[in-house]
């Protein structure tokens, strides 16, 4: 029985490394000279460059959506909204409201679905307004008033700043723990997602950074009331 848990520990550990060895220098990623500053030290960032403007980054969302959901505890998600010509600071702000409304997970892909399946331009300030007020999928008076609120200028400002710092030239651009940047070579984003969540276990690995809990289902108010009226 010992043998067998040592030769179970042995597979695990040499498929473990297999997968890290799958990354290739150059091939899957690049180390970026300059290192992305990131929000939270202790944490793995998976920092995403992408605009709304950008048919890849709407094919790439849901899977970027699937598998941060599946990230541990000690990993999170940054999505900073290119800036490289006026209009895009109008999406920009709108990405800035998306993240301090807390709403990703809600309207993001009806952004993206607003631009590409409706042709909405999302770009022109009264469009959007009009737009968000219509929601009825999520609340898009939240979204209104995160728009509308004292800081988002300067948050979008801040994305346009690290586009220019990062210097940013394509989209979507996926930077793993402030130095791997990653080359998606294939359009199966679901394969390039995996790639992430490989970088993201090296990194893991290299900081040498403890296992990870699990990170939290989300339960409704019904269910968890409902549990405790059955203890």
């Amino acid at each position: 029985m010992k043998l067998k848990h040592t030769l179970l520990a042995a597979a695990l550990t040499f498929g473990f490394a297999s997968a890290q060895a799958a990354l290739v220098e150059g091939e899957d990623y690049t180390v970026l000279d300059k290192p992305l500053a990131p929000l939270q030290n202790d944490k793995i960032e998976v920092a995403e460059f992408f605009g709304y403007f950008c048919i890849h980054c709407f094919h790439l969302e849901p899977e970027m959506e699937k598998h941060s959901k599946k990230w541990a505890s000690d990993t999170y998600l940054r999505p900073i909204h290119v800036v490289w010509q006026p209009e895009h600071m109008q999406l920009a702000r709108i990405a800035a409201a998306v993240g301090s409304s807390n709403m990703r997970h809600q309207a993001n892909m009806p952004v993206f679905r607003a631009i590409f399946e409706q042709n909405i331009n999302l770009a022109d300030p009264a469009a959007f307004k009009q737009w968000a007020g219509s929601q009825s999928g999520f609340d898009g008076k939240k979204l209104l008033a995160a728009y509308e609120s004292f800081g988002n200028e300067a948050q979008a400002k801040q994305m346009a700043d690290l586009t220019e710092q990062m210097k940013i030239e394509n989209t979507p651009t996926v930077i793993v723990g402030g130095k791997y940047r990653m080359k998606f070579t294939s359009r199966d984003w679901n394969v390039s997602m995996n790639k992430v969540d490989e970088m993201i276990a090296k990194v893991r690995q290299e900081r040498g950074m403890k296992e990870p809990a699990p990170r939290a289902a989300v339960r409704s108010k019904g269910v968890a009331a409902a549990r405790a009226a059955n203890k």
